[in-house]
């Protein structure tokens, strides 16, 4: 049986201070493509130092810029990675033994393992699954901000995880999510239509306590100590926001 190629899919955006760890990590891949949204700093450059793949792409949602760089990649199998993520070794082992395996699977999600402010949260439910790694062909992505993978057939798991570090800072965090909700509000939008008025005050009063309750105690965010109190409540405010979004392109035209 021939060795099953692997691409691996980087997006990227002004990333230049810590990409180039993440292209290390990736040295075990067959094939690096990367798709970037127009850096303004030297990302590009430095990409082109690991890959000569390297697509300048300003096409509009995750979805699409991830399905992109699939259309570019020549492997039998597509892992999609974040700038800010890392591959351990011991997932790449995992990773190279599972597309190998000969199996009948279209892909495979594994574990992330997330940090806030450079703290490792182990509980707070942000220690999850990843699912971007699956044969080529056989799955694409739905959806402008929180993409979803769309497999066409059967998926496997893989424990080993990723090293994901999204946010240096709160400021840094706040200014992500101001374009992140913008994105999710008009997926509800296109989704949903208008929903009633009461299901908008839903999700801008009790979902959000409902939220923080289950990330902070449900999910025991508190025995993350400061962190996972400001960050469950970040997260609650970013629910706010989203629907706060939303309710300005349903209603915000009618309310004035």
């Amino acid at each position: 049986m021939l060795k099953a190629r692997l691409s691996v899919v980087i997006l990227t955006k002004d990333s230049q201070d810590y990409i180039k760890d993440c292209l290390e990590s990736l040295k075990f891949a067959d094939e690096i493509v990367v798709v970037d949204d127009s850096s303004s700093d030297r990302t590009v450059e430095i990409c082109k130092g690991y890959t000569d793949k390297v697509v300048v792409d300003s096409v509009e949602g995750f979805a699409n810029k991830r399905n992109l760089g699939a259309d570019k990649a020549a492997g039998d199998w597509i892992l999609q990675i974040d700038s800010d993520e890392r591959v351990t070794p011991c997932l790449a082992s995992a990773i190279g033994e599972r597309i190998n395996s000969g199996k009948d699977i279209a892909g495979y999600k594994f574990r992330r393992k997330n940090y806030f402010l450079g703290h490792y949260m182990r509980y707070g439910g942000w220690y999850h699954y990843s699912a971007n790694l699956y044969r080529k062909g056989r799955a694409r992505y739905e959806g402008l901000v929180h993409e979803r993978l769309v497999l066409d057939g059967p998926q496997g798991k893989i424990e080993e995880a990723t090293e994901h570090r999204p946010f240096s800072s709160i400021s840094q965090f706040m200014e992500r999510q101001n374009s992140y909700t913008a994105y999710e509000a008009r997926d509800i939008l296109n989704e949903q239509g208008v929903v009633p008025e009461k299901t908008v005050m839903y999700n801008l009063t009790w979902k959000p306590v409902k939220l923080f309750l289950k990330l902070y105690l449900k999910k025991q965010g508190f025995r993350e100590g400061m962190t996972g109190f400001i960050f469950s409540a970040l997260y609650s405010y970013v629910h706010f926001i989203k629907w706060a979004k939303y309710w300005e392109l349903a209603y915000g035209q009618k309310a004035k």
